[in-house]
């Protein structure tokens, strides 16, 4: 699944690992969902949105192909 994570970090000036402190998990799973290789649960897909202060819809595409 797309997602913005990368964009929205560069944006920041955050880290993967300053990221994954900020939502509870390691930095190898902010760095799996970037590389789209695995696919957040709901629960970390609303904690991600709520760090960046927008929409799960707005981070993740379900529908677009490549990135």
């Amino acid at each position: 699944m797309r997602n913005d994570i990368p964009d929205r970090r560069a944006e920041t000036g955050e880290s993967q690992a300053d990221l994954a402190a900020a939502v509870g998990v390691t930095r190898q799973t902010i760095n799996a969902i970037e590389r789209e290789r695995y696919d957040p649960s709901l629960e970390l897909a609303f904690d991600l949105a709520a760090h960046f202060g927008c929409r799960i819809e707005d981070l993740f595409d379900p529908t677009a192909e490549d990135r």
